[in-house]
């Protein structure tokens, strides 16, 4: 029997590898039902870009949760902002991308972020992505989808975005890119990146965005019926 007690305000767990496009279904997802929408990759980002702005190392565990447990970020509609400055194009920047996974890595950090991903648990509900929302920030969510695609995939579709965005990038140093960081968030010690038992995988690698958003919310649907 589950054990787990599902909390009044739903919450649509959503998990997966870098550049399997998650973050996007899942802002198209919370649009459609009127949910609030968590980047949780987006504090670990944010975290990693704050210790190159102040000069903390990322083998520094230590500083790296004081520096998340004090992170002074304003999320408002469209717009990121950390110390007083809007780095939504310096949050997605490959560097800190590599960084955030690394940071990503430690047990204090990630308790520092913890409780301030929680906080974004507001009704009418929630639509989290990240790689650990399922199965440590919100284990009792209502829905929890793995969402991947094969690493050629990936790595195409973030290479377009990146030469869409005139920033010029070698295709192949994404793919080894992408395979370190697969490997390192599998493998991490603390809430490696695994699909959970009670999660429904969607692979996108044949799929378009619109035919990702529509499996979520046929399969949310499905949720709601039963409860």
């Amino acid at each position: 029997m589950n054990s787990i007690i599902r909390h009044p305000i739903p919450v649509i767990a959503i998990d997966g590898p870098s550049a399997s496009g998650k973050g996007t279904v899942a802002d198209l997802v919370a649009q459609r039902l009127g949910f609030h929408c968590l980047d949780s990759g987006a504090l670990y980002r944010l975290t990693a870009l704050a210790a190159s702005m102040k000069g903390v190392a990322l083998d520094d565990e230590t500083g790296l949760a004081r520096l998340a447990l004090n992170l002074d970020v304003e999320f408002t509609a469209g717009c990121v902002s950390l110390m007083g400055q809007v780095v939504d194009e310096a949050i997605r920047s490959e560097v800190i991308g590599v960084g955030a996974s690394r940071v990503a890595q430690y047990g204090e950090v990630r308790k520092a972020l913890l409780a301030r991903q929680r906080t974004f648990r507001q009704a009418p509900g929630l639509v989290a992505d990240g790689r650990d929302m399922g199965s440590v920030v919100f284990p009792d969510a209502c829905l929890k989808i793995y969402l991947t695609a094969s690493v050629d995939v990936r790595a195409e579709r973030r290479y377009k975005q990146l030469m869409e965005k005139g920033i010029h990038v070698i295709l192949h140093n994404l793919l080894d890119e992408l395979r370190e960081r697969d490997l390192r968030d599998a493998t991490r010690q603390l809430a490696p990146l695994i699909q959970q038992a009670d999660a429904v995988l969607l692979d996108t690698s044949q799929m378009t965005i619109a035919e990702a958003v529509e499996f979520v919310l046929v399969h949310y649907e499905k949720v709601r019926v039963r409860e």
